[in-house]
């Protein structure tokens, strides 16, 4: 019998599809570092809970004011030379910890994290849209879970490896120095390498709708015109929230249970992340025969349904459903990503660019330490991800009712 499920991307797109996607890899490392960061920010240099949130802010920060002129470059340059420039861009930040060191002050290396996620924004609104486009348009979102699943992979490696070199038990504060110099000299290495190769930049006709409105900004067009992917937009905002609020909170709501020390509970973020991205790599399977928007609504539902257990705060239970969280919420980005961008043609660029200030929520993780130090509840705080997926859920309804 043969086999009529559609390919993942096609002979002439391997490559760069392969290309692309090692990209995944390092800014899920950039990204998990800041979970493990966060902590050892507290213990090395005695600051609160919601001053080392500082940390998730000032880099989300970089994505969110960068995420427009991202677009405009990409748009201008194509997605080649975005990635490029980020590349350029993360590596920098990288290297600056060393002078950040030298300084001394907490200011510094948020000065240095605020560049890496200036270009981190410009890698992520490059590659994620690039990579929905190296195929059949029927297994975008599968493509684009499959590429994610790296992203997965480069976040655990992350949390194991510099969680057990900054909470090794002895007096590190400068060492994280050694990990980001490393990082830097890595992702310029990386960017020379794509300066060096050829990427098929994907054009499309201008549909008779955009021809209409081309008179109307890009921007303009894509609120007035395509209400779904505004939808998917503020849906994409409140993931991002309950995502990065989450891992961020991870190790100081284990800790503050007093379940686990500041070690163990880097390596059970770790074994958490690896659940994530099992379960990225098993919905990009099961997508390549179950509609996305379906796929999205069970897994919100069951997003929903853990973080409520944990705010019942009823002991291990509450951990095993935060643990199983990790798995629901696998899904989540890429799906919600390719069907925002389902049928954008020449606005997916702008669209991109715009998706890709979201992450500035994860400064959602200020709302929760803000919530744990007024008032000395921890499970309380997850009142603002269990939001952002109850969202996440009407998006995915609203989308089902109408395929």
């Amino acid at each position: 019998m043969r086999n009529n499920k559609p390919k993942i991307t096609s002979r002439n797109y391997l490559l760069p599809f392969i290309l692309v996607t090692s990209l995944f890899f390092l800014w899920g490392f950039a990204r998990a570092i800041l979970d493990v960061l966060n902590k050892h920010f507290q213990n090395s240099l005695d600051i609160t809970m919601t001053q080392s949130s500082l940390v998730q802010v000032t880099t989300y920060l970089g994505y969110f004011l960068m995420a427009i002129p991202a677009g405009w470059f990409i748009n201008r340059h194509g997605y080649r030379h975005g990635v490029i420039f980020g590349l350029t861009l993360f590596g920098i930040g990288a290297l600056l910890f060393i002078p950040g060191a030298e300084a001394a002050t907490f200011y510094a290396y948020l000065g240095a994290l605020f560049i890496i996620g200036c270009g981190l924004v410009f890698l992520e609104t490059s590659a994620n849209p690039y990579v929905t486009e190296l195929g059949a348009p029927e297994t975008a979102t599968a493509r684009l879970n499959l590429s994610q699943s790296f992203n997965g992979l480069g976040s655990l490696s992350a949390t194991l490896l510099i969680g057990q070199f900054l909470f090794d038990g002895t007096d590190n504060g400068g060492n994280i120095v050694i990990p980001y110099t490393v990082l830097g000299i890595v992702v310029l290495g990386i960017a020379v390498v794509f300066s060096r190769v050829s990427l098929p930049e994907i054009k499309h006709q201008k549909t008779e709708e955009e021809l209409r409105n081309e008179k109307e900004t890009r921007i303009i067009q894509l609120f007035r015109h395509h209400p779904m992917f505004a939808f998917g937009l503020f849906t994409l905002l409140a993931y991002e929230i309950a995502e990065i609020s989450i891992n961020s909170y991870f190790i100081n709501y284990v800790t503050g249970e007093g379940w686990m020390n500041d070690n163990m509970a880097s390596i059970v973020l770790t074994c958490c992340l690896a659940f994530f991205m099992v379960g990225r790599f098993a919905g990009s399977w099961i997508m390549r025969t179950v509609r996305a928007e379906h796929m999205l609504f069970i897994c919100a539902a069951g997003s929903v349904a853990c973080i409520g257990i944990v705010m019942l705060d009823v002991g291990r239970l509450s951990m095993v459903a935060l643990v199983g969280n990790y798995v629901f919420e696998a899904i989540m980005f890429p799906t919600i990503f390719s069907l925002a961008l389902r049928g954008l043609g020449n606005l997916t660029k702008s669209a991109s660019s715009l998706l890709m200030m979201t992450p500035i929520g994860g400064c959602g993780f200020l709302l929760m330490t803000l919530i744990a130090d007024s008032t000395g509840m921890l499970s309380l705080p997850f009142i603002i991800p269990f939001l952002g997926y109850f969202i996440v859920l009407l998006f995915a309804s609203e989308l089902s009712r109408r395929a």
